[in-house]
């Protein structure tokens, strides 16, 4: 059975470029995005995890780590980031998971179980369903997934928007409308009353029935 959002996201260990890591362990108190590559030194992937370097103190200041995955091997993706840096300009410092035995791919439902247990021999379109993006939270709860075709550049700004507005409604009891932006309004959860949102936010405004807007809160 696939994952689902708020499903407890899957606990492994693996060896990455920063050394072994447990999943669960390595994500701590804050958020954390998982996001997968089909296999080492191919076009797209190798822009994402340049765009993603670039990015890392976008995703830190939003107490967000970031974990890459690839089914190659940790060898195999040291030879990766230098190809990465040279074409971004920036370093990946963020680790890579090395996934040789497919054990993490098929735990997290992208590929299959009859997929075999080595990465040895198989081409990107074997791989081409790793190309999904999981948000976990504090909670080591299932936040967002998203899942790219291999021929498709992912957007990390929308990550970003979509980690502020998971962030967000963490905290309040707000939810955020199509293309929301940090610092515009939001709107208030059917879960408060009037009375409960005057005290809340001070005031909003009935744009329908059962959509009321107020300004984003601090």
């Amino acid at each position: 059975m696939g994952l689902r959002l708020n499903d407890t996201v899957p606990d492994f260990t693996a060896e990455t470029t920063e050394g072994p890591i447990g999943f669960h362990d390595w994500i701590g108190d804050g958020y954390a995005i998982l996001f997968s590559h089909p296999k080492d030194f191919t076009p797209v992937c190798t822009t994402e995890l340049g765009a993603m370097a670039g990015m890392q103190d976008e995703f830190a200041a939003r107490d967000c780590k970031i974990l890459g995955i690839s089914v190659d091997p940790v060898d195999s993706h040291h030879k990766w980031k230098a190809d990465i840096e040279t074409l971004s300009g920036h370093a990946v410092d963020y680790p890579l998971i090395g996934d040789p035995t497919l054990e993490i791919a098929k735990l997290f439902d992208m590929l299959p179980g009859e997929a075999g247990d080595s990465s040895d021999g198989r081409t990107p379109a074997d791989n081409q369903t790793v190309r999904s993006v999981f948000l976990v939270g504090p909670d080591k709860r299932i936040k967002l997934t998203l899942t790219y075709p291999m021929t498709t550049g992912r957007n990390f700004d929308e990550l970003l928007r979509a980690l502020d507005s998971v962030r967000l409604t963490a905290q309040h009891k707000v939810a955020t409308p199509a293309n929301w932006r940090q610092g515009e309004d939001v709107i208030i959860t059917s879960a408060v009353t009037n009375d409960e949102a005057e005290e809340r936010f001070g005031g909003f405004e009935v744009v329908l029935p059962y959509i009321r807007k107020t300004p984003q809160p601090a």
